[in-house]
């Protein structure tokens, strides 16, 4: 006699259960690449107060630490290189970070180059430190980009528009919690994850601003 209770979701004879549809949702809608995007326009709006520099800024930014990284993962997983845009294999994480680190780099090369405000150049600077942080963690554990890149998204806006913006904190908890209900990560990973969002991305740029 079998019974359901406690089956794993998705296996056979289980219909989908609507927490696994949510975490779904929260991973892939707030996916770092997703917030790599928004937090680029929103530390470039705050630094110029005008459309048309926002624009250009926070393409260039966007394109170069998350877009075309992003298009390097895609690239990969199609390939079979590693296993799906979100690399949920430890091991397959190195080149994806390699080309996350030199796509960073060269963009904040160009922002250098091209005089950006500092405000965005801290901004790059202060995700290249995360990056490097996180990328040495995964060399021999799993940490959480999601949650990362998450929680140093809530602090960088915070510091840059209103601390009424940590209230986006639950945002980044739910982000965490989507991870762990997909058996992605452990809570373990998330928190390290947390822990290095805000104290290597919000607290480099805390400080360079």
């Amino acid at each position: 006699m079998s019974v359901r209770t406690g089956t794993r979701p998705g296996s056979p004879g289980t219909r989908p259960r609507r927490p696994i549809l949510w975490a779904r949702v929260l991973t892939e809608v707030c996916a770092p690449w997703v917030i790599v995007i928004v937090l680029s326009g929103g530390v470039a709006w705050a630094a110029t107060l005008a459309w048309l520099p926002t624009l250009g800024w926070g393409l260039l930014i966007a394109s170069t630490s998350s877009v075309l990284p992003m298009c390097v993962i895609v690239w990969g997983a199609r390939r079979g290189s590693w296993d799906g845009h979100h690399v949920r294999d430890r091991g397959g994480r190195l080149v994806p970070f390699a080309a996350l680190i030199v796509l960073s780099g060269l963009g904040l090369g160009l922002l250098v180059l091209l005089a950006a405000p500092w405000e965005l150049v801290a901004l790059d600077i202060a995700m290249l430190a995360c990056l490097l942080v996180t990328g040495a963690v995964t060399a021999w554990w799993k940490i959480s980009m999601h949650a990362a890149v998450a929680a140093g998204a809530v602090a960088i806006l915070a510091v840059t528009h209103t601390p009424v913006l940590w209230s986006l904190s639950p945002l980044a908890g739910a982000v965490c919690w989507s991870r762990v209900r997909l058996g992605d990560h452990t809570p373990a990973q998330v928190s390290a994850g947390t822990v290095a969002g805000l104290v290597v991305g919000g607290g480099v740029f805390a400080l360079l601003v």
